[in-house]
């Protein structure tokens, strides 16, 4: 197989960049558009931490800016001046009723909870209208359920698989296209999958294990993936109506949070292994051999990126998102915020947390190309 050449750095690291603005931007665009709605002042947006390096400011005050630092962005509201968003009480009484008015900690806890919770649900809803608009406009692959060849001496065939069955549930989940059985089969290697399936019109149950495999994609990246040796019949591009996009759009969606979720939890419970985890040179490496291929396929990876943003955003991590959603779950329970100083306290370690683990990421990225290796050579 003849591979494609890898893209250089400099449009490397263009496409990176140029991917996470949009998406960081759309993220914090969603808690900006909600602030809005619940008439908060909104004091700056930047894309970026850091220092400005360039920006503006609109009729209202707020600070439109671009910062040095890329991975990230935030929108400031008024009132919102530390860890636990929440100003000194000297602060309140200093304001007039109509800084009152506009502060985001003096909001109602409901208004709050849906500020927060919308940079994600943009990201979702991002990702929805790009798989909507491919399954109106190109298609969505749909290859029926239906076993059209074994592979001799695969598991399959070893699990009682025959040609003609029709698989309707794997592990008690529904399942309506060849498609859904290859994702499922590839996420599982060395997990137990429970088939269920239709043999000339009676039900049979199979349970077999997926051996894993070693592939590589157009450019030479291994990767593995779980097999069995079903064969479905040939795939075609079915055009769905808007109504339809939109529930394929959903349910794909919804398909690849929950293998999200799933991943992450065997990461964490050691069934999976942490190098599967990709950070900032991986997203940029995967960013430029997506735009390679086409605007399609970049548009196709920004969706999937977009819902990691919005899924790592609502862990319950303090300083994430989910965080903050979860305090608020703290308070909307007990009738009152938790303490401030627990607050700064709880943030401070999500700080903490999360640049530990992007600086974990980078170094897992970096080991996956050999650098270490290569390192520790030169050094010897």
């Amino acid at each position: 197989m003849v591979h494609l050449p890898q893209p250089g750095l400099p449009f490397t690291l263009l496409t990176f960049l140029a991917v996470l603005g949009v998406l960081v931007f759309i993220h914090e665009w969603g808690h900006y558009f909600a602030g809005r709605l619940f008439k908060v002042r909104i004091e700056t947006f930047s894309i970026g931490f850091g220092r400005e390096l360039f920006g503006w400011t609109d009729k209202r005050g707020c600070r439109w800016k671009i910062s040095a630092l890329p991975f990230g962005g935030y929108v400031k509201f008024y009132g919102d001046s530390n860890a636990a968003s929440m100003p000194s009480a000297e602060a309140i009484a200093s304001m007039t009723p109509e800084e009152r008015a506009g502060a985001f900690p003096l909001k109602p806890l409901w208004q709050r909870a849906i500020i927060v919770a919308a940079g994600p649900a943009i990201n979702f809803l991002f990702a929805i209208l790009i798989f909507a608009g491919f399954f109106m406009t190109i298609g969505q692959q749909f290859t029926p359920a239906r076993v059209e060849a074994v592979m001799a001496g695969s598991p399959a065939e070893k699990a009682g698989f025959m040609a003609g069955d029709l698989i309707t549930r794997i592990n008690g989940d529904a399942v309506s296209r060849f498609e859904d059985v290859a994702h499922e089969v590839a996420i599982y290697a060395g997990r137990t999958l429970v088939f269920e399936v239709e043999r000339t019109g009676r039900p049979v149950t199979l349970t077999v294990v997926p051996e894993q495999v070693t592939d590589q994609d157009e450019f030479g990246n291994a990767y593995q993936r779980g097999r069995i040796g079903l064969q479905g019949s040939m795939p075609e591009l079915v055009r769905r109506g808007p109504v339809e996009a939109f529930y394929y759009a959903g349910q794909a969606t919804v398909d690849l949070v929950k293998m999200m979720a799933s991943t992450l939890g065997e990461i964490v419970t050691g069934d999976r292994s942490v190098k599967e985890l990709g950070g900032p040179v991986k997203i940029a490496q995967y960013s430029a051999q997506s735009a390679a291929l086409g605007v399609l396929s970049l548009i196709s990876f920004m969706a999937l990126v977009s819902l990691n943003l919005g899924f790592v955003n609502l862990l319950p991590v303090p300083m994430l998102d989910g965080g903050h959603l979860f305090l608020y779950a703290i308070e909307a329970v007990r009738g009152r915020p938790v303490s401030q100083r627990v607050q700064e306290w709880a943030f401070l370690a999500g700080f903490a947390l999360v640049i530990s683990l992007m600086l974990f990421l980078t170094w897992n990225d970096l080991g996956s190309y050999g650098i270490w290796d290569r390192l520790s050579g030169a050094l010897s």
